[in-house]
């Protein structure tokens, strides 16, 4: 796994608990080390057993723990670039969910060797969508489910997700646009600002 993938769950653990919480899943997860470096790669197995002492530690379902993970990844105000850099996917909700075909890609432009999973939107009826994440890493669903809820509420849409596991290395979320105007979205520039 990506050294990128892991120290952002590292990241998230140490902001969201505490830093304490984060050296426990390190003891329990017998990693050897304090964290992970951002352009290394790991064995799978490294990820899933800090994945694993999260859960145990937070007595949380891992998937919860997940979808978690998705909702700090474009929320925290550490990560407000990853943020507007999913914006720049559409100035809709729906122009959001059509770009998301393309994030594999722009992944691999910022970081060659980052190998993220496969998505494929699928729209079935108007306001009816699945997004199919093809992964070997189990969970990745669920981060998804955390990105997406976020983002609807970024763009001011009310949105249904639900998360189901369709094959060992799939995983599908159904998305059920109810309103795309439901709120007053989140303020977005297309270049960053400075505060003075």
């Amino acid at each position: 796994m990506h050294g990128l993938i892991n120290r952002s769950i590292q990241c998230f653990l140490r902001d969201t608990y505490s830093d304490l919480v984060w050296l426990d899943v390190v003891n329990h997860a017998e990693l050897g080390f304090d964290g992970f470096e951002a352009m290394l790669t790991y064995d799978d197995d490294l990820t899933v057993a800090v994945l694993d002492a999260a859960a145990h530690r937070l007595s949380r379902e891992r998937d919860s723990i997940l979808e978690d993970l998705g909702t700090y990844l474009v929320s925290h105000p550490n990560l407000e670039s990853l943020r507007r850099l999913l914006r720049f996917g559409g100035v809709g909700f729906v122009d959001f969910l059509h770009s998301l075909d393309e994030l594999q890609g722009r992944g691999r432009l910022a970081v060659p060797d980052l190998d993220l999973p496969r998505l494929e939107l699928n729209c079935h009826a108007p306001g009816h969508y699945s997004l199919t994440c093809q992964t070997p890493h189990r969970g990745f669903g669920h981060v998804m489910v955390g990105i997406l809820r976020v983002m609807a509420d970024d763009y001011g849409a009310l949105v249904l997700l639900e998360h189901h596991r369709t094959g060992s290395d799939v995983e599908t979320i159904s998305i059920d646009l109810l309103d795309q105007q439901h709120a007053e979205g989140r303020h977005f520039d297309l270049s960053a600002r400075r505060m003075q």
